[in-house]
């Protein structure tokens, strides 16, 4: 269903939206404005997803096992010498 509203634009974005228009890649300035409604919709909805799964991992990542600077030092330690030991290093 469509509706019909008036809406204001720059005069360089009438001349935008005209001249693409006048290229044939639309067929009226209104499905020029649909289309980058469009856009923004989606840019918007998948923003809103990728911070959602952000606030996800955040939680999931506070919600686990603390290590403090010693014991990750430790931990890196012994990763970096396994490692050496299995190349020959």
């Amino acid at each position: 269903m469509s509706v019909k509203a008036s809406i204001s634009r720059s005069e360089s974005q009438d001349a935008f939206a005209r001249d693409l228009v006048a290229q044939g890649r639309f067929a009226s300035v209104s499905a020029v404005m649909q289309q980058g409604l469009e856009l923004l919709r989606a840019e918007t909805e998948a923003r809103a997803a990728e911070t959602e799964a952000l606030r996800a991992l955040l939680k999931e990542r506070r919600a686990g096992a603390f290590s403090d600077m010693d014991d990750a030092r430790k931990s890196t330690r012994a990763t970096l010498a396994r490692k050496k030991a299995q190349h020959g290093l």
